[in-house]
């Protein structure tokens, strides 16, 4: 049985119990996700051959140190950097290092900032350079995902609905959706309930109500959606070598529809991509 809980109510803890959020806690959201949003639009300009993911990694700390907020993934049960950066087939959590980008590279970059205690959460890919016509199409299939999750967010509905909208599209596109992650609560808590998964049926799961706050953030796989950690447990990877790509936004579940927190300022939500 699913339980829900004002979110003022609750424990600071993930008890599975989903959260309905305030008009006011919308607001703390929006600031802490505009920040993320900024920074990821810097990055734009950051990201070029020869950048080390070290160096986008400090520049994402100083980004936070000048907004007065830290990264959330600093010290994370035990995680070292402020950013997660996941190159080519990295699905997720690659750790940032001294290696330099590459021509052709595609990069996740995941940042989430602190503000006032609210966790603004979110990803984007960027191409490095010129990208294969392969990657590109998988940039743009991954986005895509996204969106259709996004579009099946409404009170009512079933959190299926999302995994539903993202399996179906991306499966047409002869793409796989990783199993082995998924969305989450999002809030005070850095990760809590409910789990959003990225396939499923639009009967599955929790029904989604007004106030509820998760990520969405479809991991799609040009080849098979098996994936293993490497040996220092963070960094996920295709086990076919095939390229992956992810994006990710913060939602808020509203009367009619829900609202994206994490935009970019400057319509930059897939940089290097065409229009949509």
């Amino acid at each position: 049985m699913v339980n829900y809980i004002e979110a003022a109510a609750a424990p600071t803890r993930n008890t599975g119990v989903i959260r309905l959020h305030t008009a006011e806690d919308f607001e703390g959201m929006r600031r802490a996700c505009r920040i993320t949003a900024r920074c990821l639009d810097a990055l734009v300009d950051i990201v070029k051959p020869g950048v080390t993911t070290d160096a986008i990694d400090r520049f994402v700390f100083d980004f936070g140190m000048k907004n007065g907020v830290l990264p959330a993934t600093l010290n994370y049960r035990g995680y070292t950097k402020s950013s997660c950066t996941s190159i080519n087939h990295v699905v997720c959590h690659g750790i940032p290092n001294d290696k330099p980008l590459r021509e052709g590279d595609i990069v996740n970059i995941d940042v989430t900032y602190v503000v006032d205690g609210w966790h603004g959460d979110s990803s984007r890919m960027y191409p490095v350079g010129e990208i294969k016509r392969a990657a590109q199409r998988l940039l743009e299939v991954t986005h895509e995902c996204l969106m259709r999750g996004i579009a099946a967010v409404k009170p009512g509905a079933r959190i299926g609905a999302i995994g539903e909208a993202i399996q179906t599209f991306a499966e047409a596109e002869r793409c796989s959706v990783v199993r082995d992650f998924c969305g989450h609560g999002v809030g005070r808590l850095f990760h809590d309930a409910p789990n959003i998964l990225h396939y499923g049926r639009a009967s599955d799961g929790p029904e989604m109500r007004e106030g509820m706050i998760f990520t969405i953030e479809p991991m799609i796989n040009l080849g098979r959606p098996h994936v293993k950690v490497l040996a220092d447990g963070w960094t996920a990877v295709t086990r076919d070598r095939s390229l992956s790509a992810q994006y990710e936004h913060a939602v808020g579940v509203t009367a009619d529809g829900c609202e994206v927190f994490t935009l970019s300022p400057a319509g930059l939500d897939r940089p290097g991509l065409p229009d949509a």
